[in-house]
């Protein structure tokens, strides 16, 4: 008997930064591909634009409470919903949109979840919406949210959706599996969003380095792993999506190398840089624009947000590439599309 046809696949946040990786991933394994693009999104050349691929391409904003009543037919005729639609902004750190985009979306996400034929849902989130640990025990999916105390809504409306899809589980039966990639390098970043890192690295725009450190991984591992879990992995578990764990230094040093110039010389103590987030977050007052940072952005600097993805390497084969691999096929990336002067 030949192979049962694969099942569509619905893709939120299909132009962002790790969207565009999991629908050249859905395709390369011939799953049918919808996607879902708020009107009016930039047609990125971040991957082969969306209207190039053979895919359906539906324009429809999600986040609007007013979306529900006009969203039924978005997921008919799909087995499954990979929501990967966000907003990751971090500046200001108070912002409804962030809420509205992060909060709003999921949950009409979980109505076309909660539709006839749906059989999985693949939940994107953030590893921050856990508690982080140190590079000798680093943080994993049991344990508590911590990011409460920045004031960052980002990180906030995470965890808020994260619990409500948690809560459609264990009320509903839905069957979701949820994801939470830490940092993502890799190419294709084109607005740019975690690549802006190597930008000023590479332009000499960051003369001193923070004391703390985070989770950097491939944004195609992710995509990788997202995949995989329509098929594998539990439904209702958590899992983080992560590779290596580098502080400020380490991770400064390692992409300078790969870019080829020098890294920041001068460690910033948090003294140091809560007092220049305190002084940012009071011109963006006097000004009313955004300043550079704020003192939210400092405060999560000067901690070591590491984890581990074990759990993920275990059951949804999570691959591993080198985060110098990552840094150096990102790089090349910005240099063919003009990034770099």
């Amino acid at each position: 008997m030949p192979p049962a046809p694969l099942p569509r696949v619905l893709v939120t946040g299909a132009n962002g930064f790790l969207g565009r990786h999991l629908v050249a991933e859905l395709l390369r394994r011939s799953y049918p591909v919808r996607v879902l693009v708020r009107p009016g999104s930039p047609a990125s050349a971040a991957l082969p634009p969306l209207a190039s691929l053979p895919i359906e391409v539906c324009e429809f904003d999600l986040a609007p409470a007013a979306a529900k009543a006009t969203m039924t037919h978005l997921a008919a005729g799909c087995g499954a919903i990979i929501h990967a639609a966000a907003v990751a902004q971090v500046n200001p750190a108070r912002n409804p949109a962030v809420v509205l985009a992060n909060l709003g979306a999921t949950e009409n996400a979980l109505r076309m979840a909660r539709q006839p034929g749906i059989e999985r849902f693949v939940y994107v989130g953030t590893a921050n919406v856990f508690g982080f640990g140190t590079q000798a025990r680093p943080g994993d999916e049991t344990r508590p949210y911590a990011g409460r105390c920045y004031g960052l809504d980002y990180m906030d409306s995470k965890r808020a959706a994260t619990d409500l899809v948690l809560a459609a589980v264990a009320r509903e039966q839905l069957p979701a599996v949820l994801v939470h990639p830490t940092f993502m390098l890799g190419p294709g970043d084109a607005r740019p969003t975690s690549g802006a890192l190597l930008l000023e690295l590479h332009a000499g725009r960051l003369p001193g380095y923070p004391l703390g450190g985070k989770n950097y991984v491939h944004v195609q591992d992710v995509a990788v792993a997202t995949v995989n879990a329509l098929t594998q992995g539990r439904v209702g578990e958590s899992y983080i999506l992560g590779n290596e764990n580098l502080s400020y230094r380490e991770a400064f040093e390692l992409i300078s190398g790969v870019l080829g110039v020098d890294p920041p010389r001068w460690p910033l103590p948090p003294p140091v840089a809560n007092f220049y987030g305190a002084a940012c977050d009071l011109k963006a007052r006097l000004t009313g624009r955004p300043a550079q940072v704020n003192s939210a952005m400092t405060a999560v600097a000067n901690d070591g947000h590491y984890f581990t993805a074990q759990k993920a390497r275990h059951e949804l084969s999570l691959p591993q590439t080198p985060i110098t691999q990552a840094v150096a096929e990102a790089f090349a990336w910005f240099k063919t599309h003009d990034y770099v002067q």
